[in-house]
């Protein structure tokens, strides 16, 4: 029984180092190379020019009015101009909140009211949503769009500035000072506001660097389809490949064949991917028309990659190895990942440097040994500075330094770790977080449902998918469909639920919390008798 750390010796973290200087520190460098594209058009910015408009963007948002410590909405699928920005945000000393595009209104709207964000920018094509979220939403002052919309202010007023008003006395603390305000469930609950200071995000990608993504700038490119407001396609995928001079390709939807012909066209080396994703590279019939020649691995994070499915694509595609990762929002995101050329099919790795782990048992808390399953806990300078306004919850998942991940799994002999199941209450769909309880309140304010739960199960190609138990209100005729259509209108298309089952009671503990678990095995026991 111990505390497992590293392999790797510990790297330097700069202490008095903002965010934005550590990105571009290089950029000189790399001068002219393309950063980045944007997949559909060809659209590109260099190294040189990005670095410019990152203080003009900033410059702008300055004469604004916007300063330290103000929080920057950006409710947008992935463009090269969303890293724009984000880092011209960041320069100046604000804080920016990423928001799903997906959301609806209301789930807009409470992000923006609860993140006290004062300005949103989006695209066109969500241009009324976020109107109609500024309304609800005394404090933002307004919307902005990359390209034009009724009502809007064209993102390209920013950059006619000539960012002479750079706030150059802007005083970060590295440590304390909060960069970006991604949302996240954590191990329970309504998505909560994680604080990742300048500090904590420069702490990962100094780990990457030394272990999971040592990247080459003449060679290396990098496909940016995981979206941008997701923390894994947020630091793992466009900070590690700007910061080390490689190009990223943003793709701001999954399309199959344009997916493809930019892996191709581009000769994209690293693809950073999700399970769903993995299924199509292995699976799809239209894989085989494109040339993967120059791709030298995959890397899946996100959620659990199973070991045929693994086996499966490394076959089709060649590979010498897929490698897994793992992480979370609350870690910047990484905390473990396969060394390179490590074939491990169902590992997640072993920890990244200046990172420590334990298995604890989940009931106990005592420290548990080499296969024992238990909890898995994270203490390392990734690790957020808390949840936003939430004391509460920022006690219960960080205890005495240690991230409590509500991951349950084990280490072998090596070292490496393994996820086996969560203790959490989050559902996986795609990669993306499904809160039960945001859906079971959703549904408890239905008229004619008295009670419900909400689980997942588990689906070969999406993960997990939701599935409501409810009890109806006495006599109430009302029908699955319709509890589906009444949760569809109200949340983004992933949380929407696939099954609904009607039951006489919920289970529940004698303190009244939700026994998922028993429900969970239901579904377990039904898909071994199908």
């Amino acid at each position: 029984m111990s505390i497992v750390k590293s392999p790797l010796p510990d790297v330097a973290i700069p202490e008095d180092v903002a965010l934005l200087d550590y990105l571009t520190a290089d950029f000189d460098a790399y001068g002219d190379k393309v950063a980045l594209t944007d997949g559909p058009t060809g659209r590109s910015y260099t190294f040189s020019q990005l670095k410019v408009l990152f203080r003009v963007c900033g410059s702008a948002l300055t004469r604004l009015g916007f300063k330290q410590h103000d929080v920057f909405a950006i409710y947008s699928p992935n463009l090269p101009e969303f890293a724009i920005i984000f880092f011209g945000v960041i320069g100046i000393g604000g804080t920016v909140t990423t928001v799903n595009p997906l959301y609806t209104v209301d789930e807009l709207a409470h992000q923006l009211q609860q993140s006290g964000a004062s300005y949103v920018i989006t695209i066109p094509m969500f241009a009324d949503k976020a109107k109609q979220a500024m309304v609800k939403c005394q404090k933002i002052e307004d919307v902005y769009v990359f390209g034009e919309a009724e009502g809007c202010t064209p993102f390209s007023s920013l950059l006619r500035d000539d960012g002479s008003a750079f706030p150059a006395d802007v005083q970060i603390n590295p440590r304390e000072d909060v960069a970006v305000l991604p949302y996240s469930s954590g191990t329970t609950g309504l998505p909560k506001g994680v604080m990742l200071t300048h500090f904590n995000i420069i702490a990962n990608l100094q780990q990457m660097r030394q272990k999971s993504l040592s990247l080459d700038p003449n060679t290396d490119v990098l496909i940016a389809l995981l979206p941008l407001f997701h923390i894994y396609g947020m630091v793992a995928i466009l900070a590690i490949g700007l910061v080390q001079g490689a190009k990223v390709v943003c793709l701001p939807k999954f399309e199959q064949e344009l997916f493809l012909k930019c892996i191709q066209d581009h000769k994209v080396t690293r693809v950073s991917c999700v399970p769903p994703v993995v299924l199509f590279l292995a699976k799809h019939p239209l894989v085989d028309k494109y040339d993967f020649s120059h791709v030298k691995e995959l890397v899946n994070g996100a959620a659990p990659l199973g070991r045929e499915l693994a086996q499966a694509v490394v076959t089709r595609l060649k590979y010498p190895t897929i490698r897994q990762g793992f992480g979370m929002t609350e870690a910047s995101p990484v905390t473990h990942i396969a060394m390179e050329g490590e074939d491990l099919p169902g590992s997640v790795g072993q920890p990244m440097p200046n990172t420590e782990c334990k298995i604890v048992d989940i009931q106990s808390g005592k420290l548990l040994g080499e296969g024992e399953d238990g909890e898995l806990c994270v203490r390392g300078p990734q690790v957020m500075k808390g949840y936003l306004n939430n004391p509460e919850a920022t006690a219960n998942t960080i205890k005495d330094g240690w991230l409590h991940t509500g991951d349950i799994g084990h280490y072998d002999g090596t070292g490496n770790f393994y996820i086996v199941d969560r203790l959490k209450e989050l559902i996986k769909y795609k990669g993306y977080q499904v809160p039960p309880a945001e859906l079971e309140a959703l549904l408890l304010s239905h008229p004619d449902l008295q009670d419900a739960a909400v689980v997942g199960v588990p689906d070969p190609e999406a993960g997990e998918l939701p599935k409501a138990y409810v009890v109806k209100k006495g006599d109430s005729r009302v029908t699955e469909e319709q509890v589906m259509d009444y949760v569809a209108g109200k949340v983004a298309p992933y949380k929407k639920l696939r099954f609904v089952e009607f039951t006489d009671q919920i289970p529940k503990s004698a303190s009244g919390k939700i026994l998922r678990r028993v429900l969970k095995q239901k579904e377990v026991e039904r898909q071994k008798k199908d």
